[in-house]
């Protein structure tokens, strides 16, 4: 019996990419607010566990699951790291640190790996799909959020390998259709990847203290202005007076 894995993946999941797209800090990316900060700590959490599936992907390239699904011009570790190198300089890697969530994501990657490695096919659907899926999008919205030129702090959406994202795709799900899973296991995949949702969304809202933070002081900054330029218009009326 031929199981199709991919409309599975899709279909349940989209409860946890909705629940995952109204997280505070995703909806005020969407909507064009996005503080550089809090953006390149979401970076270096996205290193590390992007480090971490790309080099268990990696060992596990002969498996017969992972072998099938195991797209080396999907890898985002370096262009990661080029953005890193943009946000915190040429000693980033003394500078970033995982943080909870990040490490227990990376944990959770490390762990399936060893003991269940079929369960890498959520994983990997999970990130890269959604990554081609908006990345331009997104990519957009970062120049523009953050004055970014192009080229620059936003190599993790260029995908440079791939000359056709939507055919790409395509043939990413034919894979998944293609690949030999009882129902069983592909039961078990969907249920990694709605965690695996849970995971990114976690990576999301430890980021909205700061983003909080960062937007209360853009207002006050902006109100204290408006005072300023209030006060000296005021004083020039007395003047004028």
């Amino acid at each position: 019996m031929s199981i199709n894995l991919a409309t599975l993946l899709r279909e349940g999941t989209k409860k946890s990419h909705s629940m995952a797209e109204n997280v505070g800090f995703v909806k005020c990316f969407l909507k064009g607010v996005v503080e550089k900060n809090s953006y390149r700590k979401l970076v270096s959490n996205l290193y590390f566990v992007y480090a971490a599936m790309e080099e268990e992907m990696d060992k596990l390239k002969e498996h017969p699951l992972i072998s099938q699904i195991y797209f080396p011009q999907l890898n985002r570790e370096k262009s990661l790291e080029k953005d890193l190198y943009y946000y915190y300089g040429p000693n980033w890697r003394d500078e970033i640190n995982v943080s909870p969530a990040g490490a227990a994501y990376v944990q959770r990657i490390h762990e399936i790996a060893a003991n269940q490695p079929e369960l890498l096919v959520a994983h990997s659907y999970t990130r890269y799909m959604g990554d081609l899926s908006g990345g331009q999008i997104l990519k957009k919205i970062a120049q523009q959020a953050m004055n970014l030129n192009e080229g620059v702090g936003t190599a993790f959406y260029e995908f440079e390998e791939i000359s056709d994202e939507k055919a790409f795709k395509s043939q990413y799900r034919q894979a998944l259709d293609e690949l030999d899973v009882d129902e069983a296991t592909a039961d078990r995949i969907v249920t990694e990847a709605n965690a695996a949702f849970g995971m990114n969304m976690k990576l999301f809202q430890e980021l909205e203290g700061n983003l909080i933070k960062a937007i209360g002081q853009m207002l006050f900054n902006g109100l204290t202005k408006r005072r300023k330029r209030g006060s000296t218009e005021a004083g020039l009326a007395t003047v004028s007076d």
